[in-house]
């Protein structure tokens, strides 16, 4: 049997009960080192869970799955991810790959940040097309996902940003040379994805356009949702792009028409009163 496992959105202890008992009588465990982590390590892991862990990163799983799955038919093997199993497709080609071999598989779900969102006040049924914001580089500086911003705004619906990770990335050099030589982590923060958003809104202005999203509309930054440390900031795009929230994983959402009960929870982590009593309710 593959389980895959959900191990939430905190510690070693958000897993499951369930997904906890697979997870001990299982051979082999995985733990996919790549989409999110937790605020906890791989060592605190191994001692919660009584097992060793071996790490999968993205090419791992990308281009190894056949060595995750191996012996799956005759002996238990868990693949743990965090939040929930079924926040990357790359997980959903394991799953193809599994049933393809004859393999039976089994998924536990737990807490991801797609519904774990919901902790700063807004409704869920009222968020839109999710989206991803990448790091830029000097030469590539991609805008599409602020199109699905501006279509959800459109809509009256809130957008969830999920904010990029590099994780084992190689430079250009490294990879066109061939060098396993990995860059440190980065995860972007949520004033820098607030930087790149009003970077696009200036650009688009410089083409004659006058873009839905402005520096007044009204966002929530939040950071490492469901552990003890967990931060909430509601304020203006602007004011988004100064706020300090702490470490990784950051998330942004910019709002959408929002339901007074919702203006009244985002006052509760409000970084400027005044502004946000003058810009919020200009976007019900």
């Amino acid at each position: 049997m593959l389980y895959l496992v959900g191990l939430g959105l905190g510690d070693a202890k958000d897993i499951t009960v369930k997904g906890l008992e697979a997870v001990r009588r299982c051979r082999r465990v995985y733990l996919e080192a790549y989409t999110s982590v937790l605020t906890v390590g791989k060592e605190a892991l191994e001692e919660f869970y009584g097992k060793e862990l071996i790490l999968a990163d993205r090419e791992t799983v990308e281009q190894e799955a056949d060595c995750i799955l191996k012996e799956a038919d005759v002996c238990d093997v868990a693949f743990l991810v965090v939040g929930d199993p079924f926040g990357a497709t790359t997980h959903s080609d394991l799953v193809l790959r599994a049933v393809k071999l004859g393999i039976p598989y089994t998924v536990i779900h737990n807490a991801s940040i797609m519904n774990a969102v919901g902790c700063c006040g807004l409704q869920l049924y009222s968020f839109g097309e999710t989206v991803s914001i990448v790091f830029w580089t000097d030469r590539w500086k991609p805008e599409s996902f602020f199109d699905k911003i501006e279509k959800n705004k459109e809509n009256g619906m809130h957008t969830l940003c999920l904010l990029d990770i590099k994780v084992k990335e190689q430079s250009l050099e490294n990879l066109m040379k061939g060098r396993k030589i990995y860059e440190p982590p980065r995860y972007m923060s949520v004033n820098q994805a607030a930087e790149q958003l009003l970077a696009i809104i200036h650009n688009r202005r410089l083409q004659g356009e006058e873009p839905k999203i402005t520096e007044s509309t009204i966002c929530v930054g939040l950071a490492r949702v469901g552990a003890p440390d967990q931060k909430i900031a509601s304020g203006t795009l602007r004011q988004m792009s100064t706020v300090e929230l702490g470490g990784p994983l950051h998330s942004l959402i910019v709002t959408g028409t929002m339901h007074p009960l919702e203006l009244e929870m985002l006052k509760l982590f409000s970084v400027d009163n005044s502004s946000f009593e003058k810009n919020a309710f200009q976007s019900t």
